[in-house]
């Protein structure tokens, strides 16, 4: 019985979230198929108590490949050990998250593995008599919702936008099992070597793992305005995020850059200030939790799915929600 298989994302040995996001995703499938849930970690001294996490949450088995080749993540390094594993075990079903890192390893393995992969999807469910992968994302600029099937070709690859779904209640009673999985000899001479990290200046973690973004497009006029965005977003404790409109300006890095094109994310809270909503920009909020729209054009687009929208000029609303935010954490 093939199984079905998630990707954890570590960074310096610690398990991401939405990793048991994910298994919340492949129990559902696994239970159906009626066959065990595994996940695979790749990374460098990973936490036991992580591990043991996974397994609380819904893995049946953890495959973990870890030495210090991998403390940093490099998509053909990392290719080699799951391309391994596919081989030695034949997983029928991959679902790894939409994030960076899952949007650049996916591929490369697909391709790898002759097998299909549909990216960015919001639903996935089996077909009932095939037991094909039902993958359901957003196309045609998010106007409709396309249910892709690879039938032909295995293992079957999606990868899964993060906090579209919620992670399992931790069991204790749950089995621990991990098999610990050799790592392929290191190349003579890697395409790639990381000589260090830095992190990216204003963005103090990742847009598609936040809780809160707090966007600017290019109503703000010029790059001094966007200020209003940094301010607000450091007051609100959440991540900076722009259109790209706003990027294509200067006014932000691309990793702050939201959309089909940018990143994909699902915030609690996304608050948008002087975009208008190109289909390209609310393709890639549609399943945040709740959207705030602030725009002087009562006929924006993004005003149309926005849980709340405040029709105004922003330069007087955003100091005045800054404003009512101070008086609040003082009272």
């Amino acid at each position: 019985m093939h199984e079905v298989w998630t990707i954890s994302e570590c960074h310096q040995g610690r398990v991401k979230d939405v990793s048991y996001e994910l298994l919340a995703r492949g129990r559902a499938l696994a239970e159906t198929l009626k066959v065990r849930l595994g996940t695979v970690v790749i990374g460098c001294n990973v936490r036991l108590e992580d591990l043991k996490q996974l397994s609380a949450q819904g893995a049946d088995i953890i495959y973990l490949v870890d030495d210090p080749s991998l403390s940093s993540f490099v998509c053909e390094r990392y290719a080699e050990q799951l391309l391994r594993l596919i081989t030695a075990k034949e997983p029928q079903i991959i679902i790894a998250a939409a994030t960076t890192s899952g949007r650049t390893l996916m591929p490369y393995v697909a391709v790898k593995a002759h097998a299909g992969l549909t990216a960015d999807c919001t639903e996935l469910a089996i077909e009932e008599g095939t037991g094909n992968l039902l993958q359901t994302r957003p196309a045609i600029g998010g106007n409709i919702m396309a249910t892709i099937k690879t039938p032909n070709h295995r293992p079957q690859m999606a990868t899964v936008r993060p906090r579209s779904t919620k992670p399992l209640e931790a069991r204790s009673d749950r089995p621990f099992v991990v098999e610990e999985v050799a790592v392929s000899p290191k190349r003579e001479k890697p395409s790639v070597e990381v000589l260090g990290l830095r992190a990216l200046e204003g963005q103090s973690g990742s847009i598609e793992e936040a809780d809160i973004v707090i966007s600017g497009g290019k109503g703000l006029k010029k790059r001094d305005n966007f200020a209003l965005i940094e301010r607000l977003a450091k007051a609100f404790g959440a991540e900076v995020g722009a259109s790209r409109d706003a990027v294509d300006r200067g006014w932000a890095s691309y990793p702050h850059q939201v959309g089909l094109s940018g990143k994909t994310i699902s915030p609690r809270l996304y608050l948008a200030a002087g975009i208008s909503g190109a289909i390209q920009h609310l393709a890639g909020i549609k399943t945040a939790k709740c959207i705030v729209a602030i725009n002087s054009d009562e006929q924006a687009n993004i005003l149309g799915i926005a849980d709340f929208a405040i029709i105004g000029d922003l330069f007087q609303v955003l100091p005045e929600i800054e404003k009512r935010l101070e008086q609040r954490r003082k009272a």
